[in-house]
């Protein structure tokens, strides 16, 4: 799958680039904040996006209502450290398709892009 990464730690989206790739699927792209993840998306349109929630600016949580906006089939997975049954709800009910609480491990990630079939 084509995916675009968004996460403020770059270490975290290296990590994850490597892991995505050895597992078949095509880095398109990252973005470090929500406004770069917005102008991203609209301009690769990736089929799926590892969308972290807390970064700088706008939030994760904002970022994906104005991904679905945009284009509402879109497949995004939220990476989060906020392990909430609350945080978990929101995220589902806003159309978030799967979600990762960190720290993760490679497995967390498969079993995440399994959802998406």
């Amino acid at each position: 799958m084509k995916v675009l990464i968004v996460d403020d730690n770059e270490s975290t989206r290296e990590m994850l680039k490597i892991s995505l790739e050895r597992s078949g699927h095509e880095v398109l792209g990252q973005a470090e904040d929500g406004q770069s993840a917005l102008k991203a998306f609209a301009e690769l349109r990736p089929e799926v996006v590892l969308l972290d929630i807390i970064m700088p600016g706008i939030s994760g949580i904002e970022v994906l209502e104005e991904m679905r906006k945009i284009s509402p089939e879109a497949k995004i997975i939220m990476l989060t450290a906020v392990d909430q049954d609350h945080v978990t709800m929101e995220l589902k009910r806003k159309g978030a398709a799967a979600i990762i609480f960190k720290p993760f491990s490679q497995q967390d990630l498969k079993k995440a892009f399994e959802l998406l079939k």
